[in-house]
């Protein structure tokens, strides 16, 4: 019986095709990279941002001591009651003069007193003794007036004193402030500018890389798209049929020769008998 061996394969251009694209990919997998793969790289801080790093730990309270020294000063005195030496410095300087000339109207008062006394014939009675003594307190009670209001004024003064001292302690202590609180906030747009400038650093470094690693990566995208392409190209599959007749065993030949031997003598007996 007859066997039918059926073999399928490409056309011989389309199996040359894909047998240079194995080897392309052979050769190409085969060898290292024609350069090494780029680093990820990370940039640092730029100057900028050094810069508000280093300036921001001069920033602090012993920036500003010229401020906040003397202003606490000025708030911790006018905490305080006014002292005899500030209340003496307000003190009028005239004092003396006014307590003279109170005592002089009132010695005025005395000689008059005293002539109506002699006038009326009363010198030296129990009547012009009680005037002259309440003139006496008149007078020490306006001298004491005199003197007590010049302290009061001078308390005042020196308590306003202190008021002014409080006012400009908090004013000195916010301009400490104000000034660190400005500083804080260059310092922070610095550091803004800085990071802004490592960022773009950043994006040139990842450009360069990736540009890089597409040029290493290039030969193998080629040999994708050539592989897609044989991938989608229509089939042009060819068929070889090949048929065979089993072959007789060595024993069947001999059997049949034997048998057409046999068959020729016995014709030949037969005609020549």
């Amino acid at each position: 019986m007859a066997t039918d061996t059926v073999i399928q394969r490409e056309a011989p251009e389309i199996e040359a095709y894909k047998l240079g694209l194995m080897e392309q990919a052979k050769t190409l997998t085969s060898a290292p990279p024609s350069v090494a793969l780029p680093d990820v790289t990370s940039q640092g801080a730029t100057a900028l941002q050094q810069q508000a790093f280093d300036d921001a730990a001069n920033v602090g309270v012993g920036a500003y001591q010229n401020y906040l020294t003397p202003a606490s000063t000025m708030i911790t005195a006018a905490g305080l009651a006014p002292t005899q030496a500030m209340i003496q410095q307000y003190m009028n300087p005239y004092q003396q003069a006014v307590q003279d000339e109170i005592s002089r109207s009132f010695n005025v008062q005395r000689n008059q007193a005293a002539n109506q006394a002699v006038q009326g014939g009363a010198f030296g009675g129990s009547r012009a003794a009680v005037t002259q003594a309440e003139i006496g307190r008149n007078e020490a009670q306006a001298l004491a007036q005199s003197q007590a209001q010049n302290f009061l004024q001078a308390q005042q003064a020196a308590q306003n004193q202190l008021g002014r001292a409080l006012e400009a302690g908090t004013r000195l202590g916010g301009l400490g402030e104000l000034a660190q609180g400005m500083d804080l906030k260059g310092l922070g747009i610095m550091s803004q500018l800085g990071e802004q400038q490592r960022a773009l650093l950043q994006a040139q470094d990842e450009a360069a890389r990736q540009t890089a690693q597409q040029q290493i990566f290039e030969p193998y995208q080629r040999l994708g798209f050539y592989s897609d392409i044989l991938r989608g190209a229509p089939s042009s599959q060819i068929q070889t049929v090949m048929s065979s007749a089993p072959q007789p065993s060595l024993l069947n030949q001999v059997l049949g020769a034997g048998i057409g031997g046999l068959s020729l003598y016995g014709a030949a007996n037969k005609a020549f008998g």
